[in-house]
């Protein structure tokens, strides 16, 4: 019984073989680890989770050097909408309806009469 006691505290005061960088491997491991539960962290800090839900809809303006861009997401499909502050088009054109802002925030378009067209 003494040998095997014996036997068993000698292994485990022994140096283990293996490479010097066995500890490295495991250090990128705890990284990644580290990595994924941060990036998890921020996006339910800045509730982006959202986002990744096949039901939800979200709008996200973004202002980037005077240009506005609008992301739009509904259902599965995303759409991104630029706006800028420049003209675009010639002087002439022609009147093609009206628009009317809803107050729940929707956006109606009326087209105009084909003979009712003013310049």
């Amino acid at each position: 019984m003494k040998y095997l006691r014996r036997r068993r505290l000698e292994s485990l005061f022994r140096a283990k073989g293996g490479g010097p960088l066995e500890g490295v491997a495991n250090l990128f491991d705890l990284a990644l680890v580290f990595i994924v539960a941060l990036l998890l962290s921020l996006m339910a800090m800045y509730q982006v989770l959202d986002f990744f839900e096949p039901k939800s809809e979200i709008t996200i303006m973004k202002r980037t050097e005077g240009e506005w861009r609008i992301i739009t997401k509904k259902g599965k499909e995303i759409h991104v909408r630029r706006v800028t502050d420049r003209k675009i088009g010639g002087k002439e054109g022609i009147r093609l309806g009206t628009a009317y802002r809803l107050k729940d925030g929707r956006v109606i378009y009326i087209p105009d009469e084909v003979g009712d067209e003013k310049t």
